[in-house]
């Protein structure tokens, strides 16, 4: 069950390649540099280029042997989190601001990999679409690509995703058909009434009271609305009000997260947010806006592809290392809206250390690198067979 041999003997070129992009991490629809290297480098193997997508996204096409038809998808994000990185690195990020804290310059160097192997064999019949996608990180990047018409100029009959997994143990791949990955919307309430004097509040209609007792009501939504037996998180995550300690400030903002595995419980959590925005305006004689975005999809895989996951895998990782009904999970991904278009599977491959993603401290663990490179090419090899069309 090993790694492909090929891909092994160029490791330390793909090490190389993740290092640089860690090094120089760009945000969401900024990935002019990233996107450059990877078009460079399909260039270089051969493979056909198309730039432009949803922006800053690349797509690269090549066929195989024979005469097949089908098309398959296999996508990678490109983009870095607006945070600062903490690990001390001889690679750490060198842009203030910027760090591939998700792990994204893995995964892109992963596909890059499966690509290099790919144009060199051609051992399946039928085409590849490599898609680089920009903006995974809540800005609408997969949205963004596909409104450019990725799957009418790149038809794909399946497509397949991947992420690091510090919650996994090294080299354990994990797959759960069905809802996998919690749809999210991401909201920003702004409460505005009336400023005064810190020792005079009876000259103040004060947005913050106002948006304490809004942030305590918000939270029985999910306790007192929502079905126990379907899962959902509210969390907010930002309240900003006031610059001084004497003064009442005229507005204060809360921001956050909603997440939930059923589109009926994100229907109902927004609108009973609305509602308790509404009425608590009245109660403290203040104006409440409530912007609440659907900013991803509940993420499903397909019971077929899983499958070809789990079939796959176990020829590159020890076959008990393949978790064909791991946990869902809370957290959301953007590759949900392709799979909302195209049929196929998102899996999750284990690496060492421990620090979660998005921590200042995450770092990614280079070794799983030809992993997930051998998968992606496997999934090739298998599902566009060579010699099944003459």
């Amino acid at each position: 069950m090993p790694n492909i041999d090929r891909i092994e003997s160029f490791a330390d070129d793909l090490i190389a390649i993740r290092r640089d992009l860690h090094a120089h991490p760009e945000i969401g629809f900024e990935e002019v540099r990233t996107s450059g290297i990877v078009a460079d480098r399909l260039t270089q193997w051969g493979i056909e280029v198309h730039r432009g997508l949803g922006s800053t996204g690349v797509v690269g096409v090549l066929k195989g042997k024979g005469l097949g038809a089908k098309r398959i998808g296999l996508r990678a994000d490109m983009d870095a989190l607006p945070m600062e990185e903490t690990t001390n690195l001889k690679w750490r990020s060198t842009i203030p601001g910027r760090f591939h804290g998700c792990g994204h310059d893995g995964h892109t160097t992963m596909l890059l990999g499966a690509a290099r192997y790919l144009a060199e064999t051609r051992n399946f019949d039928g085409t590849v679409h490599f898609i680089f996608q920009p903006a995974e990180e809540g800005l609408g990047g997969a949205r963004a690509m596909i409104k450019d018409g990725l799957f009418e100029r790149f038809p794909c009959d399946e497509i397949y995703g991947l992420h690091n997994a510090p919650d996994l143990n090294h080299g354990e791949v994990a797959i759960l058909p069905g809802p996998a990955m919690a749809g999210a919307d991401f909201f920003d309430i702004v409460i505005t009434g009336f400023g005064a004097h810190g020792a005079m509040p009876e000259n103040a209609r004060d947005p913050v009271i106002a948006a304490m007792t809004l942030g305590q009501a918000l939270q029985s939504i999910v306790s007192r609305n929502v079905s126990p037996l379907k899962s959902a998180v509210l969390s907010i995550t930002q309240i900003h009000a006031g610059s001084a300690y004497n003064v009442i400030s005229g507005e204060a903002r809360l921001c956050g997260t909603v997440r939930a595995f059923d589109d009926g419980v994100r229907a109902l959590i927004r609108e009973r947010m609305r509602a308790i925005c509404a009425g608590l305006a009245t109660a403290f004689q203040v104006d409440i806006h409530a912007d609440i975005r659907d900013t991803f999809s509940v993420l499903v895989n397909s019971e077929e592809h899983s499958k070809v996951i789990a079939d796959v895998a176990r020829t590159v990782v020890d076959p008990k290392n393949v978790i064909t009904r791991s946990t869902p999970k809370m957290g959301s991904e953007d590759f949900a809206d392709m799979l909302h278009v195209v049929p196929g599977a998102y899996f999750w491959l284990g690496q060492e250390g421990s620090v979660p993603v998005h921590n200042p401290g995450y770092i990614l663990d280079d070794k799983i690198l030809p992993i997930g490179a051998s998968v992606f090419a496997r999934i090739i090899e298998t599902r566009l067979l060579a010699g099944a069309h003459a």
